[in-house]
């Protein structure tokens, strides 16, 4: 079964408007009782405007316009961290999280991705919120294990569709990857730690 909830947290519609509540987790009913649980986030923090799928965030007592993503990221994962050790039952269920799909959204990065046919032979610095999943992660007293394919899919810069994909696009777009290629590696990487034990 697929669940699409890109926050993991909840996202109300209220007299305000739609609000992102960081500290509220009650779609995960439905992750209840399941074999394998995959979560993934962070792509979708970084949207605003007409993407963005909230008006404000509310966290405890506080509803602010917007904050920090990185650390309304942190808030969320810390809610979504507690679920997971007051509702997982580690001998019936096992727990996966894909980490971070690095993008680059710089100028000087997409600079870098025109035309690039090969794999980097270099690594960037640690992705900041890979460094924030791994902080609530190392916390969580349940074993989720961390699919980390954000060094490996940072290493594809050729690995984006851009001016490649169907129909060829005008602009380089830096936060999708390439089927087939990088996320066939991710499955790949998934169905040996689904097998392993």
């Amino acid at each position: 079964m697929f669940s699409r909830n890109a926050f993991l947290v909840d996202i109300t519609r209220e007299p305000d408007g739609r609000v992102l509540r960081l500290d509220s987790i009650s779609s995960s009913k439905i992750w209840d009782g399941m074999d394998v649980l995959i979560f993934n986030s962070w792509h979708w923090w970084l949207h605003t405007g007409r993407q963005q799928p909230w008006d404000l965030i509310r966290y405890g007592n506080s509803t602010v316009k917007d904050m920090n993503r990185l650390f309304a990221y942190e808030k969320a994962l810390q809610t979504w961290a507690k679920w997971i050790d007051s509702h997982v039952d580690p001998t019936k269920t096992k727990v996966f999280f894909q980490g971070v799909s690095p993008d680059h959204a710089s100028e000087q990065e997409i600079d870098s991705c025109m035309g690039k046919t090969r794999p980097l032979k270099y690594l960037s610095r640690p992705h900041p919120a890979e460094l924030v999943l791994e902080k609530i992660l190392r916390a969580v007293s349940k074993p989720v294990y961390l699919l980390n394919i954000t060094e490996l899919s940072d290493l594809r810069i050729d690995g984006h569709p851009s001016v490649y994909g169907s129909g060829g696009h005008t602009f380089e777009d830096c936060s999708h990857w390439c089927l087939a290629g990088v996320p066939d590696t991710w499955n790949e990487l998934l169905y040996a730690a689904l097998v392993e034990n």
